[in-house]
């Protein structure tokens, strides 16, 4: 399938869009590295929020204080989760153990 052209004003329009919403969810995986947002919050704000829906569970268990790399890959794998996987894609099942793994 071709990409759509786009006048330059439409493909300006698009970048500053991304880089909006690219800085919104930074500023989101921020307020989970210092600890003001909690994973209970942000699966609470992923019914309401597509920004918080769309983005990656690694990068929101990574951003958890005292979990690496190699320590969100073991959860996410405990949970059953794909590494690829986005919050709002998780069933209630996935956010539970996610949820209880953290608690431990």
């Amino acid at each position: 399938m071709a990409l759509p052209t786009m006048t330059a004003e439409q493909r300006s329009e698009a970048l500053a869009k991304a880089a909006a919403v690219r800085k919104a969810r930074s500023e989101l995986i921020e307020q989970i590295r210092k600890g003001s947002v909690s994973l209970s919050q942000v699966l609470e704000r992923a019914d309401k929020e597509d920004l918080v829906k769309k983005t990656k569970v690694a990068a929101v268990i990574k951003a958890l204080p005292g979990i690496g790399p190699v320590k969100a890959a073991k959860l996410m794998d405990e949970a059953e989760i794909p590494a690829d996987r986005r919050i709002g894609g998780l069933g209630s099942r996935q956010r539970a153990a996610l949820l209880e793994a953290i608690k431990n």
